[in-house]
């Protein structure tokens, strides 16, 4: 989804600015949307479309915020939390390799990442080799087991979506749920 709108930031402009004449032709729209989309959602997993210039502090400063930004700032709060914190502590000794393992973690879909992070489902061979993936789900396997109570973890393999049906003890407390 993240290869997505940023195939769509990227070409949206262009067609936009682009004149009537070409907008005439469907081939002249069509090739620099595709060209671009697909250079977003290659099946090789590689990550082309970050430039990754360590050269000089200006864009080493530049990309780092540009990752600690999209690691803060994922929609999950849980997430924003843990990556957030990790990216923020690790990325300023991160060599080439270190940051490309890190774009593949940040282009993960939300969903999937928590629940591989939290131990519900086993993630994919390619993601359980990424250096990042494994080093955030060994963090969030040390505060799981340093900082929460085991009858509120899930046992793995489950959802964990226990809260939701506990009923609120009180007066003026819902019937049912935690709403």
């Amino acid at each position: 989804m993240a290869g997505l709108r940023r195939a769509l930031v990227s070409t949206v402009p262009r067609i936009l600015s682009s004149n009537q004449t070409s907008l005439a032709k469907p081939e002249s729209i069509r090739r620099p949307i595709l060209g671009s989309f697909s250079r977003f959602c290659s099946s090789n997993g590689s990550t082309q479309s970050l430039d990754i210039d360590l050269s000089n502090e200006e864009s080493k400063r530049r990309l780092f915020n540009r990752l600690l930004y999209r690691s803060k700032q994922r929609g999950y709060l849980e997430l924003d939390l843990i990556l957030g914190k990790w990216v923020e502590d690790h990325i300023h000794t991160m060599d080439e390799s270190g940051i490309k393992s890190l774009v593949h973690v940040l282009d993960l879909e939300n969903p999937d990442l928590w629940k591989w992070l939290t131990g519900q489902e086993q993630p994919p061979e390619p993601v359980n080799r990424n250096p990042v993936f494994l080093a955030v789900r060994e963090k969030v396997a040390n505060n799981l087991e340093n900082y929460s109570a085991p009858e509120t973890r899930a046992t793995p393999g489950k959802s964990w979506v226990r809260g939701w049906d506990d009923f609120k003890k009180g007066r003026d407390g819902p019937i049912a749920g935690n709403q």
